[in-house]
């Protein structure tokens, strides 16, 4: 699995085949690039490094701002001024995009700073990332935890130098800048130096050490020298007055001579980040390929809990990545709190919640069960400090909460960890938390009015009731729970009955369509609002472009007109975003699980792919890329629900490490199909689950519990070319 990943994948521009049958009548309008990065990263690690260029939204690449359409391109090659740290992953538009203190090998003078040079011939694997400058030094990176550790093999030249900008942040796009606002450097000898930087309101400290044996180091500012100075403070920077400043090492070099830079960062200050540096990086130089060796472990440990038999090559490629994607964000740094000063979990990059609370959290509570507890330990605590649970949340003060998009998405994940019974949260408080929670920004008027515009928040906020209801009536508050439920059942205040849809409202990044088939608590109620099993069936089929001619996608700098006319063919995104990325499923309460197939079936087929260009839409800090694992898998998983739900698997076996058990997932009379990818001209035909056991007894519903799964057992399915009645008869469960 380890030797399959490409971290490439989903850094350029939509690449992919044509489609054919269902996908090619689904519509993107959202942009058509996977804004993934291929720098070092190690599993949900505080710390990534990769090659800058400032362009969106990594910092890597070669693309301008862009929210539609095929990105615009901001350079005409892959070019890098240095290498920097804290990398978003797959996110838009996120407003600052971190790429904190930038290193930069030069041969140049000083003033050549900030230039850009060519990058060539790439490397990229997990936990390493390595490229070759026009100047011809050879640029390796590595990560740890909280460590990023750089190697430099630099041409003969006579006056050579490892650069270190503090001052660097954002991204060179209007409005993308991070200035520092207060900042504290210092050289302290023998290649050692330190230094702090306040961006966005957080003190970032990194210590440096350089095996550059005969170099002199020296600080600089606005790009001059300041020989024999050991030390710069900035009381106050602004836009106005900021200058670049950092340190540097600087000497001749031979033709081959190797230059390594370890750096230990915290948010807690330079005697943490030394900690931290001594931790990871020992005391012994260099340490270049024990943090690499110890990061690839990690990396393995992780995507070794999910193992998959079968498969053409590239459809392995991909699922290996997209795994590795699911497992980059959130940060999570132990004891890195910069808001609170006790000891616990901090995490950040949680971009955003929506994203993630349906497909990458799940992903997370089973295969990296102790990180779930950590990110929900630390977004109690940001609850508790900051007056709510964030809906986005960045290393930055004041949670980036993204309240707009979405409402009460962590009552999900509370209430699935609840069920598996997660050791390590205080539940009597996390349940004080959820409920003050339910009454803030949105929910008040949910709670006065029983509804709320944008409609979306009234699903979101009826959901999040009824989560929080499941924890209240499981630590025995009945006549909570019983209030809770009863607002919990007015998420059809949100529905027309004449239509089946969600009422006129204003929608972020979709329209009514898209947000009216996501899996309620009450699937039931849902179905028959719109008319019973065949009626909701339909609008499903209709939404899915069953039928329906083939679309053309839009391109760059889609006119306002083309975007309005694919909005009102309210057509299914596919996996170009993530609002209705869900859908595909409801077709399991109206009895026609060989609909999610078909649909399923058409996704991975033709919307994922290898190369840089393998991604369909922005992988939203890996909720995109884990669709796909369980997608594959043939899972779903229902969050705040405990329930999986069953559909036929892209492989012929897999094995889930769940928790503390093993779930495998086999099959018979399973055909492997090829992707896109592999030259198809055609729409293959999908496979359909004829019949299952589970520890070899008969399973006649298409779905089970979170619990069972993560108990571990042994899921058979039998798959057959024609669809079948399994799963048809009996329903996931539903409140009414």
């Amino acid at each position: 699995m380890l030797d399959d990943i490409d971290p490439f994948i989903g850094t350029a521009a939509t690449d992919l085949p044509r489609a054919h049958g269902l996908a090619a009548s689904w519509w993107w309008p959202k942009p058509q690039v996977g804004n993934t990065h291929p720098g070092a990263t190690s599993p949900f690690g505080m710390v990534s490094a990769c090659a800058y260029s400032g362009a969106y939204p990594t910092g890597y690449g070669r693309y301008a701002k862009n929210t539609e359409g095929m990105p615009e391109e901001m350079y005409d090659r892959l070019e890098a001024s240095g290498f920097t740290h804290f990398q978003q992953s797959g996110t838009g538009a996120i407003r600052k995009y971190y790429n904190y203190v930038r290193v930069t090998p030069m041969v140049q003078p000083l003033d050549s700073l900030g230039e850009s040079w060519e990058l060539h011939d790439e490397v990229a694997e997990a936990g390493y990332y390595a490229a070759t400058l026009d100047t011809g030094v050879r640029c390796e990176i590595t990560v740890g935890g909280k460590v990023a550790v750089h190697r430099y093999t630099f041409p003969e030249h006579r006056s050579a130098r490892v650069v270190v900008d503090l001052s660097c942040g954002g991204l060179n796009i209007d409005l993308g800048r991070t200035v520092p606002l207060r900042a504290q450097v210092e050289s302290m000898g023998r290649g050692r130096a330190q230094g702090t930087v306040v961006m966005e309101g957080v003190p970032l400290s990194v210590a440096v050490e350089a095996d550059s044996p005969g170099w002199r180091q020296m600080l600089w500012y606005d790009r001059r020298l300041i020989d024999g100075g050991t030390r710069l403070d900035f009381d106050s920077i602004r836009h106005t007055n900021l200058r670049p400043f950092g340190m540097l090492f600087l000497g001749s070099a031979r033709a081959g001579q190797v230059v390594e830079v370890r750096m230990g960062f915290s948010l807690r200050g330079c005697d943490q980040a030394w900690q931290n540096l001594e931790r990871e990086c020992g005391s012994d130089a260099p340490a270049f390929n024990v943090v690499r060796s110890r990061t690839r472990v990690s990396w393995r440990e992780h995507v070794d809990r999910v193992q998959v038999e079968g498969g053409t090559k590239a459809r392995r490629q991909v699922f290996s990545t997209a795994l590795y994607h699911s497992l980059i964000k959130p940060c999570v740094a132990d004891d890195e709190s910069p808001f609170w000063p006790n000891s616990g979990p901090y995490a950040f990059d949680v971009c955003t919640m929506w994203d993630i609370y349906k497909t990458q959290l799940p992903l997370v509570a089973a295969i990296a069960p102790d990180r779930f507890t950590d990110l929900l330990e630390s977004l109690i605590r940001v609850c508790e400090e900051e007056g709510n649970f964030p809906i986005g949340y960045r290393m930055a003060r004041g949670a980036d909460r993204f309240f707009r998009q979405a409402s009460a998405l962590a009552h999900t994940a509370l209430a699935d960890a609840h069920v598996l019974a997660r050791p390590g949260i205080d539940w009597s408080w996390a349940l004080v938390h959820m409920v003050d929670d339910l009454r803030r920004m949105y929910g008040e008027d949910f709670f006065e009015h029983g509804v709320v515009h944008p409609i979306t928040h009234t699903l979101d906020l009826a959901y999040a009731h009824h989560c929080t209801a499941q924890v209240a009536r499981a630590l025995n508050d009945r006549r909570l729970a019983d209030d809770l439920e009863r607002r919990g059942r007015q998420w059809v205040n949100a529905f027309d009955p004449a239509t089946g849809l969600l009422r006129d409202s204003e929608f972020y990044e979709g329209g009514k369509w898209n947000y009216s088939f996501r899996l309620l608590h009450d699937m039931a109620g849902r179905i028959a609002l719109a008319g019973g099993d065949n009626a909701f069936a339909g609008i499903l089929d209709r939404f899915f472009g069953y039928g329906a001619d083939p679309v053309k996608q839009p391109g760059r700098c889609p006119a306002p007109t083309e975007m309005a006319a694919g909005y009102a063919l309210h057509r299914f995104e596919g996996l170009n975003n993530e609002p209705d990325m869900e859908a595909p499923w409801a077709y399991h309460y109206a009895g026609r699980p060989d609909r999610t197939a078909e649909v399923v079936h058409s996704a991975l087929t033709w919307q994922f792919g290898t190369g840089r260009g393998g991604l369909p839409g922005n992988d939203d800090s890996g909720g995109l890329s884990s669709w796909y694992v369980w997608a594959s898998l043939g899972l779903f998983p229902v969050a705040g629900q405990n329930l999986f739900l069953i559909n036929a698997p892209a492989f012929d076996r897999a094995v889930l490490q769940a928790g503390d058990g093993e779930f495998v997932i086999e099959t018979s009379g399973h055909r492997d199909t090829p992707i896109g990818v592999d030259g198809l001209d055609h729409d293959p035909p999908p496979q359909y689950v004829q019949s299952a056991t589970l520890d070899g007894e008969p399973l006649h519903a298409a779905h089970l519990s979170a619990a069972r799964l993560h108990r571990g057992g042994r899921l058979h399915l039998k798959l057959g070319p024609e669809p079948s009645t399994w799963g048809s008869g009996k329903r996931p469960p539903s409140l009414s």
